[in-house]
């Protein structure tokens, strides 16, 4: 079964080995036909506690770390601030 891959930015660290990240989903409005954005935050586990706050990052689908983080880092594609 694939994996889910995500890509999205760091808004937080929060606590130690743990990263929030937010990614936007472009999709198209059903009655409107126009394209809006959706956001979701998720938990992202970090091992090395490499990246920072205002990275572009990837991650994939892991199993559970803990109640919210279902998601290991997997590359920092693009370094922030």
């Amino acid at each position: 079964m694939p994996k889910r891959v995500i890509q999205g930015k760091v808004i937080k660290k929060t606590g130690d080995k743990t990263i929030n990240v937010l990614v936007e989903r472009k999709v198209l409005h059903p009655r409107y036909h126009k394209i809006v954005k959706k956001f979701k935050k998720y938990l992202v586990h970090d091992e090395e506690n490499q990246a920072q706050v205002g990275d572009i990052i990837t991650a994939i689908e892991h199993r559970p770390i803990s109640k919210r983080k279902n998601f290991v880092l997997k590359e920092i594609v693009e370094r922030g601030e």
